[in-house]
């Protein structure tokens, strides 16, 4: 029997789903604490855990409740007087998810079933825009402001930070007068070795980071990936 067909919206549609609840390392953090705790969590319980001010805390909770993964329960003091407590606990639709911290196990979930349903080319498209997108949201939450340029290596060294935050181990540096992007870390884990094309996510968030962070694009050049064999991931970046 032939497989379903996915378009590059119905792909799209889901990705901006699952990244608008997981996109944030955080918010991942605090969903595995909201499904390992039994009785849930409270904002107060997520703001002190994650040593966050109550209405970020709220603001995740509410994120991860809108995208089906929380479920919320109001209940008030035993008075009956005083502010109503939110207490979130987790849905079964995240059961099925493996979601270590700062992985992002549930978009190479996603990307390897989709995957397998496109011709590379597509697929690799797809993955890198998809990348670029989440790459370009990335820079804005570290406040970016477009307003003016930096130099192109401070913008490298802000991605390589960056992508070390979301699990990569990544560092920028220079060498033979060649600016490189270094991964020594892949938090694809084994996926990548099935489907080599999910590389393109990655190549897709250095070139949205770039774009956004340094205003032109820059052409991205991998000279050695796990998949290829290598036991790091080295990307020659020039503007």
């Amino acid at each position: 029997m032939d497989q379903p067909s996915l378009t590059s919206t119905e792909f799209s549609s889901v990705v901006t789903a699952i990244t608008s609840a997981f996109g944030d390392p955080t918010r991942r953090e605090i969903y595995l604490l909201a499904r390992d705790s039994e009785d849930g969590v409270t904002a107060t319980e997520v703001a002190k855990a994650f040593d966050l001010h109550p209405n970020v805390a709220r603001h995740h909770l509410d994120k991860l409740t809108a995208g089906g993964y929380l479920q919320v329960a109001v209940s008030r003091p035993g008075t009956g007087a005083g502010r109503p407590s939110k207490r979130y606990t987790a849905t079964t639709m995240g059961d099925h998810l493996d979601l270590p911290v700062r992985h992002d196990d549930v978009l190479v979930t996603l990307l390897g079933r989709a995957l397998d349903l496109l011709p590379r080319d597509q697929a690799e498209a797809m993955a890198e825009e998809v990348g670029i997108e989440y790459g370009q949201i990335m820079a804005q939450s570290l406040g970016y402001d477009g307003d003016h340029q930096r130099s192109f290596r401070s913008a490298l060294h802000t991605v390589a930070d960056a992508l070390t935050a979301h699990g990569f181990a990544a560092h920028a540096e220079k060498r033979n007068d060649e600016l490189r992007i270094v991964s020594e870390h892949c938090p694809f884990g084994d996926a990548v070795l099935a489907n080599p094309v999910i590389c393109a996510v990655d190549r897709g968030m250095m070139k949205g980071m770039v774009m956004a962070l340094y205003g032109s694009e820059a052409t991205l050049a991998t000279e050695s990936s796990i998949p290829m064999g290598d036991t790091i991931c080295v990307t020659a970046v020039e503007a």
